[in-house]
């Protein structure tokens, strides 16, 4: 799709949801945005940055909108619990999908078309959810909105890869830290929308945001450098390559993956456990739980600088502690608030100890392959993702909250495993 369409296409939806005010800005951008090129390892305008972060957290805010709403919608569209929950695990799905198929091509071609073009199609898919009530839409709009809400996966290897060395961790982890943000504002916001206007509002919202997001990028993303020389299905083969080359590669993700998928399985069946007893509440206050996340996000924005003087090692043995500690809170004491506000925190932090150390080291193995390193790690994080979400809709379905938590533990403690008998051959990265 050419530029000049592109931007025809955003001034309208713009000014139909109310956005004008930003339009009359976009001449301006687009004379202004060809004045530097990002460069690998030249720097990137703080600014930018900045406005990366927020629209990272925005976009990834779609993947999470319907944790807390799992319940409202089962009762609304009166569906049973397991094709409720699958909402959730077709969107992480989709997200996977995404990363394999979408990501790599931001090292062939523009990476702002390729954003631009996912934040059209999300608007079209988030109204689908907004209105369809049978549930095989759903979850076919939910594929779509997982697979093309990988934005922010473009953005971490473009900061990685276009920062200055010495401020490579810190950059990607502002990033973080924004996508981090959307995780955990998504899921206030929709679960507060959900109980006050029902959970297709949500929906709605969520794909003005989508436009507003759009404009944004066209205004202040600067054109880049593309990485690969070649054809779609080379670059894909190079993926391969690389997932071989490097034992990092096939090493770091997986355990941050496993990690990831424990995240997962306590976030997709929290509102069913919420909504019993002794708690007996709504989406509203499964949203609120998500503020606990807010430890995570802080440890995003600070945590980075740290890796190279610890090392991964240390960084991930610490998480998976601290994630199966949240877990022995959720199965033993997890009937009161206080208990749970714990576990989320260690739990959110621990996950972030992992990720983040595994994920900006791979980065220096080959900055020119950024997209692709950052597929292999994303694709692999998802997919324990979505085994995370269905262990826990299978869980809850034949074993209830006790068999969630040994769940939890399980994936967990396979993480730390990887870790303790890797050691020797991850000794190049300590």
């Amino acid at each position: 799709m050419e530029t000049g369409t592109i931007v025809l296409i955003v001034k309208y939806f713009g000014s139909f949801y109310g956005y004008s005010e930003f339009i009359c800005k976009i001449q301006v951008c687009e004379m202004n945005r060809n004045n530097y090129t990002l460069k690998t390892d030249a720097g990137i305008p703080g600014n930018v940055i900045f406005a990366l972060a927020v629209i990272a957290g925005v976009s990834v805010a779609n993947l999470y909108y319907n944790q807390p709403l799992l319940e409202t919608i089962r009762q609304d569209l009166d569906i049973t619990i397991t094709q409720s929950s699958r909402i959730t695990l077709f969107t992480q799905v989709g997200y996977a999908l995404g990363l394999f198929f979408i990501i790599p091509l931001a090292d062939l071609v523009s990476r702002k078309k390729i954003i631009i073009s996912n934040f059209l199609i999300l608007l079209f898919s988030l109204m689908a959810i907004a209105v369809s009530s049978n549930i095989y839409v759903i979850h076919a709009a939910s594929i779509v909105t997982g697979a093309c809400s990988v934005i922010p996966q473009l953005f971490v290897p473009l900061t990685a890869q276009y920062s200055l060395p010495v401020n490579k961790e810190r950059n990607v982890g502002i990033i973080l830290s924004g996508l981090l943000s959307g995780i955990l504002v998504s899921r206030v916001i929709s679960g507060a929308v959900g109980e006050l206007w029902g959970w297709r509002t949500m929906y709605f919202i969520a794909s003005g945001l989508m436009v507003v997001s759009c404009i944004v990028i066209l205004m202040i993303l600067p054109p880049s450098e593309t990485n690969f020389k070649g054809r779609y299905g080379e670059l894909l083969k190079s993926i391969f390559v690389l997932y071989c080359k490097y034992p990092e590669m096939r090493i770091g993700p997986m355990r941050a993956g496993l990690m990831f998928g424990s995240f997962m399985c306590f976030w997709a069946s929290l509102a069913f456990m919420m909504a019993e007893e002794p708690f007996c509440v709504g989406s509203d206050i499964v949203g609120l739980l998500g503020l606990c996340g807010l430890a995570g996000t802080i440890t995003a924005s600070t945590v980075g600088k740290y890796v190279p003087r610890y090392g991964v090692v240390k960084f991930n043995i610490a998480g998976a502690v601290m994630g199966i500690a949240a877990w022995l809170i959720f199965m033993f004491v997890g009937g009161s608030y206080v208990a749970l506000v714990l576990g989320i925190i260690l739990i959110d932090i621990g996950s972030q100890f992992i990720q983040l150390s595994n994920q900006s080291t791979l980065f220096r193995l080959e900055p020119s392959a950024s997209n692709r390193i950052n597929t292999i790690f994303m694709t692999t994080f998802f997919i324990g993702g979505a085994l995370g979400t269905f262990l826990s809709s299978f869980a809850w379905e034949y074993f209830g909250w006790t068999g969630v938590c040994i769940s939890g533990i399980s994936l967990t403690a396979a993480s730390l495993a990887i870790t303790l008998f890797t050691r020797k051959r991850m000794a190049g990265n300590p």
